[in-house]
């Protein structure tokens, strides 16, 4: 009997988009729209996630490897919605295997440490690669700053100008925020979610259809529902 090859970095990664993909394709009521989080190595990509998902501040910083992704439930205008919120790495060598979960979104969100002006400098190039993973005008663009507790008043208000400047150029909302101190960021994905619920119900009344879709049609399967469900629900405005 042959011991069987080892699996390589790529066919691992490969093998988790396939389990995924088929995670995502069997179940038809829950409505959820995908986010994706990019940016730079250590610009906090993390740290947003975890704030908004977990409550909790890490100061240990722990790189990416491939990507992760949670599972957010808000209620909104009194119905169940999810937000599948994907992590992914900011270092070179996992960008060909993080851009294969690109694909299939209805937000980008471009994230840039505000105390590190060349982070800002990289987003457009970060937009371009997720944006090529998908239809033309088919997502909602963000451009996020985090870190802001870092500066001083008038260190903010400066890169915040320069920030709006490239958001226009990127045809993105831009929103400045603080994942340590929590400033701005369960407002900031409420309004993502907002957008990407609005954007759903749109969807479905022009094609007429009920079925909850991820991305360009993957769906979501019960165990996922069933890990999604065990959080409560957030309350939006909407």
């Amino acid at each position: 009997n042959q011991l069987p090859l080892p699996v390589t970095k790529n066919t691992f990664f490969h093998l988790l988009y396939n389990y995924f993909h088929i995670l995502f394709s069997r179940y038809d009521r829950l409505k959820m729209s995908k986010a994706v989080v990019v940016g730079d190595l250590n610009v906090g990509k993390t740290c947003l996630i975890n704030r908004f998902c977990k409550d909790v501040f890490e100061r240990d910083y722990k790189a990416t490897i491939g990507v992760d992704f949670e599972i957010e439930r808000f209620e909104m205008s009194g119905l169940p919605f999810s937000l599948q919120i994907w992590d992914t790495a900011g270092q070179e060598k996992f960008k060909c295997i993080a851009s294969a979960y690109y694909r299939g979104a209805q937000v980008i969100i471009t994230v840039f440490d505000m105390a590190d002006i060349k982070s800002l400098e990289h987003t457009q190039q970060w937009l371009s690669e997720a944006l090529r993973e998908n239809e033309p005008d088919s997502c909602f663009v963000f451009l996020v700053g985090t870190k802001r507790d870092l500066l001083s008043a008038e260190e903010c208000q400066r890169t915040e100008s320069d920030a709006i400047k490239i958001a226009a150029e990127m045809n993105a909302e831009f929103w400045s925020l603080s994942s340590k101190t929590g400033e701005n960021v369960q407002e900031f994905f409420f309004r993502v979610a907002a957008l990407a619920f609005e954007d759903a119900i749109l969807k479905d009344l022009e094609t007429g259809s009920s079925t909850a879709q991820i991305g360009d049609g993957n769906i979501l399967d019960d165990n996922a529902l069933e890990d999604a469900q065990e959080k409560p629900k957030k309350k939006s405005c909407c």
